[in-house]
C-alpha cells in the first residue's frame, strides 16, 4: 500500500467511509468509497471486496442526499464526486512518486 494517505485532500471522507463500510453503515462517506472502490483498490487502499459493497452506490448516494432535504442534492453529489477524484489523483501521484523513488529516478 502507498505510504500514509491521511494528509491527502478528502482523506477524512475516505477513512470514515471505510470504517462505515466495515460496520455496514449506509452513509455518504461509505457510498463515496463504494463508488471509488475499483480505483482505490488499484492504488492499494484496503477497500472491502466488491461483493461486500452496496449495490448502485451512485444512485443510493443521490437518494441519501435528497432524503436529507437538501435542495442542492445534485450540486452536493457532484462536489463529493470531485472530492473523491481529487483524493484518487493525489494518491495516484503519491504512488507514482514512490515508484520513481524506489527505482532510483528521483522525485517526479
Amino acid at each position: 500500500m502507498t505510504a500514509d494517505f491521511r494528509q491527502l485532500p478528502g482523506a477524512e471522507l475516505i477513512l470514515e467511509g471505510m470504517d462505515d463500510l466495515e460496520r455496514n453503515v449506509d452513509s455518504v462517506p461509505a457510498l463515496l468509497v463504494s463508488i471509488g472502490a475499483p480505483r482505490l483498490r488499484r492504488l492499494g487502499v484496503p477497500v472491502l471486496p466488491e461483493s461486500a459493497l452496496p449495490q448502485d452506490p451512485e444512485l443510493r448516494l443521490y437518494r441519501l442526499l435528497c432524503r436529507d432535504g437538501d435542495s442542492g442534492a445534485h450540486s452536493r453529489f457532484n462536489a463529493l464526486i470531485r472530492r473523491l477524484v481529487s483524493f484518487e489523483r493525489c494518491l495516484e501521484f503519491q504512488h507514482y512518486r514512490e515508484l520513481r523513488l524506489r527505482a532510483g529516478r528521483g522525485p517526479a
